[in-house]
C-alpha cells in the first residue's frame, strides 16, 4: 500500500510531497527504523523557480526522500488540485518536532552548516532546549568547495560517529547540491537541507510569526531582516511564480513532467 506521505504534487515540474508535519515525522522514523538511506528538501516558491533555471537543480530536489512544502503557495497549489490532506512543513519547525522526538527515542544527530561557531552554538541550544537529545557531531565547513583532505577527514568522521540525522544548514541551491553529492558517501541515514533553521534556532535571525506563514506573508519578513541579499530573491521570483502557475492550472502552459 502506498504511504500517503508519498503522494506529490508537481509545481512547474518540481515534485513536492503533499504531506503534513506528523506524516513527515513518521515517514522520517521508517525510513530509520527500515534503514533507509535519503534526503530530505525543504521546497518554497525559491527552489521551484530556481529549478526553472537549472535542471540539474530539478533533478536533485525530484530524487527527494521527501521534498516538504516550505512555502504556503506550494500548499495552495496542492489544495487546487485536491491535495487536501497537504499542509505547510517549515525546515525550521521541523528540526524542532524532530529533536523533541530523538530526546524520547535516542536518534543521533550531525549538525553541518553554519558560520564559524554556529553548528556548535546550535548543538549546545538544542540539547539544553530538549534534555536527552544526542548531537554527536558538528562541522563548520568553508565557503567553498571541500577539498579531498577536507572531504575524506569528514567522511572519516561521520562514519565513526554513524548519526541517524545529518542536518545541512547552507543555502538553496547549496544544500540540495550537497546531499545530492554526499548521501552515498556519507555513514549516515537521513540528510536534511533546512536552510535558516541553524540561524533562527541560534538566535541570528527571528522566524515569522505564525499568521504571516499562515497567510502566506512569510517572505516579507524575510526581507525585512535582509534586504540587501533576499530582495531580488522574493521581489523577482515571486510574480514569476505566480504568473506560471496561473498558466498551469489554467491550462494555458502545458502542466510539466517530472
Amino acid at each position: 500500500m502506498e504511504n500517503p506521505s508519498d503522494s506529490c504534487v508537481k509545481i512547474l515540474g518540481v515534485k513536492v510531497h503533499a504531506t503534513s508535519m506528523d506524516r513527515t515525522l513518521s515517514r522520517l522514523e521508517s525510513a530509520i527504523t527500515n534503514g533507509e538511506k535519503g534526503y530530505v528538501c525543504v521546497t518554497g516558491v525559491q527552489g521551484v523557480m530556481e529549478s526553472q533555471m537549472d535542471p540539474s537543480l530539478k533533478r536533485i530536489i525530484n530524487g527527494a526522500l521527501l521534498n516538504l512544502p516550505d512555502g504556503r503557495p506550494t500548499v495552495w497549489v496542492g489544495w487546487l488540485r485536491g491535495l487536501f490532506q497537504m499542509r505547510q512543513v517549515t525546515g525550521p519547525t521541523m528540526m524542532l518536532r524532530m529533536c523533541a522526538l530523538s530526546a524520547e527515542k535516542g536518534y543521533t544527530h550531525f549538525f553541518y552548516g553554519g558560520n564559524d561557531g554556529v553548528a556548535d552554538q546550535l548543538r549546545d541550544s538544542l540539547t539544553q532546549r530538549f534534555p536527552g537529545l544526542k548531537v554527536v557531531g558538528t562541522y563548520t565547513p568553508p565557503f567553498r568547495p571541500l577539498t579531498a583532505d577536507e572531504e575524506a577527514g569528514l567522511i572519516r568522521k561521520v562514519a565513526e560517529l554513524k548519526p541517524d540525522f545529518f542536518w545541512v544548514g547552507l543555502s538553496t541551491p547549496k544544500q540540495e547540491r550537497f546531499m545530492d553529492q554526499y548521501m552515498s558517501k556519507l555513514d549516515t541515514n537521513v540528510m536534511l537541507g533546512v536552510g535558516a533553521a541553524f540561524d533562527i534556532h541560534t538566535g541570528r535571525i527571528k522566524d515569522a510569526p505564525y499568521w504571516m506563514k499562515l497567510t502566506g506573508m512569510q517572505w516579507m519578513h524575510r526581507i525585512w531582516q535582509d534586504p540587501k541579499r533576499l530582495w531580488k530573491r522574493y521581489l523577482v521570483n515571486n510574480p514569476k511564480f505566480v504568473y506560471r502557475i496561473m498558466l498551469e492550472l489554467l491550462g494555458i502552459a502545458k502542466q510539466q513532467e517530472v
